[in-house]
């Protein structure tokens, strides 16, 4: 009987599905699943290694910049070796430990990214609207406290989701209609009440999401009055272009992330497969696009990498 509560308590072994529906599929979804992680792997790595080598791109935003391609390479290292493990094997089983480790990097890192975007939200702040103490405020000493900031911020409010479902009985089914581990889709498979586990997921979601978004809003507010009082247009457009990548990367991050959950929460008629690949489509998406974004919108980095491929070529 102890054994046999030890078992209900905590389960040796998760079961993931994939993509529920679409099991018959999976052999050709997993032909761009790969095609975009390899992406994400090479237009990260391509972008940590120009910022690294490059002397002019030694400044805050591309500090900022190689910080959020860091957490999308751990984003993706997270999960997808796992999502195309069952797409090519069917290898579905994962132990329960794994699924909380795996759960703990999606979250934390999922939270740090929109810590980043903030900073570097404000990095666009003290330059267009106090572009004098720009190198005085944004030091090293500070960006690097704030990427430690993140990272604390990230893992103080993760850190109990584990020990959260650790205490929850699993004596129904372990099958997680899921590519992934994440934090919902394991509190739906505890027979026992999970009152505070939804609260305190909803309270995290909001705290991040709200509070991220509103001092972007704000800081944005801020430089576009800014931006508006110059006095030419060539003056404005310049401006407001060393902002259009970040723009961006904001829309990437948090576009798939609004979708997802209007779909969650309204959308109840829509197919379980629907679900599984909006979510998928936020963890892939953001990776693969930042790079892109940042290499087209920034000539220090374009003209790097040009260099590179045509030195190679050379």
């Amino acid at each position: 009987m102890v054994l046999l509560q030890q078992l209900r308590v905590s389960p040796v072994i998760f079961f993931l599905t994939g993509i529920p529906g679409l099991e018959a599929m999976h052999h050709w979804i997993s032909i761009p699943f790969c095609t975009v992680f390899t992406m994400a792997l090479l237009g990260n790595g391509t972008l940590l290694y120009v910022i690294k080598t490059e002397p002019s791109l030694h400044k805050p935003m591309f500090y900022f910049l190689s910080m959020l391609s860091t957490i999308d390479l751990v984003l993706s290292m997270t999960t997808m070796p796992k999502i195309l493990s069952i797409f090519w094997f069917n290898a579905r089983e994962i132990s329960f430990s794994g699924c909380l480790m795996q759960m703990f990097f999606l979250h934390s890192f999922s939270i740090m990214e929109s810590a980043v975007l903030l900073a570097m939200a404000f990095d666009r702040y003290v330059a267009i609207c106090n572009p004098l103490r720009y190198t005085t405020i944004l030091t090293n000493a500070v960006i690097a406290n704030t990427g430690l900031a993140a990272l604390a911020r990230a893992v103080f409010l993760t850190f109990p989701l584990p020990f959260l479902l650790r205490r929850l009985p699993y004596c129904h089914s372990h099958i997680i209609a899921h590519c992934y581990c994440e934090h919902m889709a394991v509190v739906k498979l505890a027979c026992a009440n999970t009152k505070f586990n939804n609260i305190y997921g909803i309270i995290v979601a909001f705290f991040i999401v709200g509070l991220d978004l509103m001092f972007i809003g704000l800081s944005y507010v801020k430089i576009l009055g800014t931006v508006l009082s110059l006095a030419s247009k060539e003056e404005r457009a310049k401006a407001f272009g060393t902002c259009v990548a970040h723009v961006c990367a904001i829309l990437v991050v948090y576009t798939p992330v609004v979708l997802s959950s209007t779909i969650h929460r309204f959308g109840h008629r829509v197919s379980p497969h629907i679900h599984i690949l909006m979510a998928n489509f936020y963890l892939l998406f953001p990776p693969v696009m930042n790079p892109i974004v940042y290499g087209v919108k920034t000539k220090q980095i374009r003209d790097k990498v040009l260099f590179l491929f045509c030195h190679k070529r050379i």
